[in-house]
């Protein structure tokens, strides 16, 4: 069942993409979000690169604040928790129906 890895994804959100395609069978929208979780996923480990690089704060004429990637990273969290629970992935040993207003059939694992 699994999909080919899209190839502008970086080792993390590739690695994310392989298992979840794995496991889960998933609608082209549900692709496209997938996809995207798995480009933040990539975007998270370049914020955290540059924030352990430079350091959690910046000093400028107004004082000691918070690294600007440090702050997008908090940001990029939120969107990767958010597309992840638009998937609604079932948990390991269950099959769980989207909850949605609209009829909508299990997802299928396997």
């Amino acid at each position: 069942m699994s999909k080919p890895t899209p190839t502008d994804l970086l080792p993390r959100g590739a690695a994310l993409w392989d298992e979840l395609t794995s496991i889960v069978g998933f609608d082209v929208h549900e692709e496209a979000l997938l996809l995207e979780a798995c480009r933040v996923r990539d975007r998270l480990d370049g914020l955290d690169a540059v924030v352990r690089a430079e350091g959690v704060t910046v000093t400028t004429p107004q004082g000691v604040h918070a690294h600007p990637a440090l702050k997008e990273a908090r940001a990029q969290e939120i969107v990767f928790s958010r597309l992840l629970a638009s998937l609604r992935i079932p948990d390991e040993d269950e099959v769980r129906p989207q909850r949605r207003g609209a009829a909508r059939a299990s997802y299928r694992r396997g």
